[in-house]
């Protein structure tokens, strides 16, 4: 009884003290406060972290409470049965990441997806419980709040058991999230209980969802921490699930997963100091390659967006991404990885020495290229009084991952075993690769593109940013810092303007709608590239520190229905 009045009573405080806070939705105009900000994909999980910080909590903490708030508002990737990657740099210079990255189970093999012929069957890397890989989210938020948190874990995880026990309304971003993934709910009972409404017809704008499953599954969490979720009730429940229908995960395959502390991949660019992750995660080594490659042009003098400008873009990422396939993968499987090689601005001169300014290069599919990755992802960024910064990206694989929610969890299950080059020694044009960093093997964690960094200048934190986008996430990382530095954009304009991608195969660049006028893109094919027009390319959130005016910005990517930046 105790426990839901102080459920009943953090609900009430959230609607009270929420409307105290500074927000902004999405737009070229940034939010400017004076004491914190958070920008994320949803506005009630960014003003959820924002309390956190008025309670006296510092920028970990709002990250954990807005983390989990996301599970609850966000959950086509907001999670607790996924994984990521998440960066922090102190005012006082301390710099760190945490790797909670899924791990295949003890159970996966290195061709478990394929039949005879050699080839993944019925895209079960992809589809079904056997695309899982074991979560990492609940125990990289917990690792991350032993080390640096300051407010009890209990504190941090209360806002979302509320959110989730009492209800959140249904948006239109949800409404039109849950009903393209009908298919899917009608296909997965314990899905549908989740996801309809108890007499199976959908849910309607305005509507209030109640998630009672997740909220006592968050309970667990917020009681016992990572035992919550990896032992104990939960853990038993999940690996059952697994054992009655086809899955592998097993409560061992749970209780021995732990998240890691990193060191960063550092580098500079223009005197500004870049501060990313390590593998897994590729996103770091690609993008300071990237850098390192662009910091011998004058990219201002080019011009924002000009054909010359992203002539010399895409060349860049070419060269990187061909790198990223070649060499990266989980360091606790490739201890040659050449890290060092990669960052080396020495190697980043010859590879500029290649570009030919006036003509696109051709990608060799007899090298590599990048593997696939869904683009459904989310970041957020944090900065808080004291000036302490978090980038933090986090994801399912899929929008709503595989789509099959726990059974009695209410949560929902990540795909990711797909990120994995599933059928070894196979590269070709279309961007299948077969390299042996990222083949798979029991408790090895895939390769990802997801790209959370911190930019400081003379040892502080400067600007925390980062986006979803699979593939694309580390060319639109790359794109966000050259905006602000080479560009002089603030940092919502610089997570508004029109993004393009290349990964070196397929040996094409895609450029977002709308973004790019008819004379740039004819300039461009001219020098040999071939171009296609894309949707949006991933949705962007971050947060600088202004220091010449006292004030701390947030800017929220409108590409993202729900999305805004918080502050006070």
């Amino acid at each position: 009884m105790k426990m839901k009045l102080f459920h009943r009573s953090i609900a009430l405080l959230l609607c009270v003290v929420l409307s105290t806070s500074l927000y902004a939705s999405s737009g070229r105009t940034p939010l400017r406060v004076e004491n914190g900000v958070i920008a994320s994909a949803s506005l009630t999980a960014s003003e959820v972290g924002v309390e956190i910080m008025k309670k006296g909590g510092n920028a970990m903490d709002a990250t954990i409470a807005t983390a989990f708030a996301l599970a609850v508002t966000w959950p086509t990737a907001g999670n607790i049965g996924g994984g990521g990657f998440l960066v922090y740099h102190g005012e006082d210079g301390h710099a760190t990441t945490f790797d909670f990255r899924e791990k295949a189970p003890l159970a996966a093999s290195e061709r478990m997806y394929l039949g005879m012929d050699g080839q993944v069957v019925n895209n079960a890397n992809h589809r079904g419980l056997l695309s899982v890989g074991v979560p990492g989210t609940v125990a990289g938020l917990y690792k991350a709040h032993q080390e640096l948190g300051s407010l009890p874990w209990a504190d941090l995880v209360a806002p979302a058991v509320a959110l989730a026990r009492d209800g959140i309304p249904i948006t239109y971003a949800l409404y039109s999230g849950f009903r393209q993934n009908q298919s899917f709910w009608d296909e997965y009972p314990t899905s549908a209980r989740v996801f309809l409404k108890a007499d199976g017809s959908p849910y309607e704008l305005g509507d209030t969802w109640v998630q009672p499953d997740l909220a006592a599954t968050l309970e667990l969490i917020q009681m016992h921490g990572h035992d919550g979720f990896y032992r104990g009730e939960n853990a038993k429940r999940l690996a059952d699930f697994m054992a009655a229908n086809g899955g592998i995960i097993t409560e061992e395959d749970l209780a021995r997963y732990e998240a890691v502390e990193r060191e960063p991949i550092r580098g500079t660019y223009r005197g500004y100091e870049i501060i990313s992750m390590p593998p897994p995660s590729s996103g770091g080594v690609a993008l300071v390659e990237m850098l390192n490659i662009l910091e011998g042009f004058d990219l201002a003098a080019a011009g924002h967006n000009s054909a010359q400008y992203l002539h010399l873009l895409t060349e860049a990422m070419r060269r990187a991404y061909a790198d990223r396939a070649e060499h990266l993968g989980d360091p606790d499987f490739n201890e040659s990885m050449p890290l060092d090689h990669l960052l080396d601005k020495d190697y980043a001169a010859r590879l500029r020495a290649t570009i030919d300014p006036n003509r696109a290069s051709v990608s060799d599919e007899r090298e590599f290229a990048n593997i696939y990755e869904s683009e459904d992802t989310t970041h957020f960024s944090v900065v808080d009084k004291d000036g302490n910064m978090v980038s933090l990206t986090y994801t399912l694989e899929n929008a709503y991952g595989s789509r099959i929610v726990a059974e009695g969890g209410g949560y929902l299950l990540n795909n990711e075993m797909g990120d994995f080059n599933a059928v070894p020694g196979v590269t070709n044009r279309t961007g299948q690769i077969g390299t042996p960093p990222n083949l798979i093997a029991p408790e090895k964690r895939m390769l990802s593109s997801m790209s959370p960094t911190i930019v400081a200048q003379d040892g502080k934190p400067l600007m925390a940013v980062g986006s979803p986008g699979g593939r694309t996430i580390i060319n639109t990382t790359m794109q966000l810092i050259l905006n602000v530095i080479d560009h002089g954009m603030n940092i919502a304009e610089a997570m508004e303007a029109g993004r393009i991608h290349h990964q070196w195969l397929p040996d094409f660049t895609s450029m977002e709608e709308r973004s790019f006028s008819p004379d740039t893109i004819r300039l461009y094919e001219a020098m040999g590239h071939e171009t296609r027009v894309r949707g949006r390319q991933g949705s962007a959130m971050g947060v600088y520190h202004d220091r010449e005016n006292g004030l701390f910005l947030g800017g929220a990517d409108s590409r993202v229905g729900d999305s805004g930046a918080a502050g006070y």
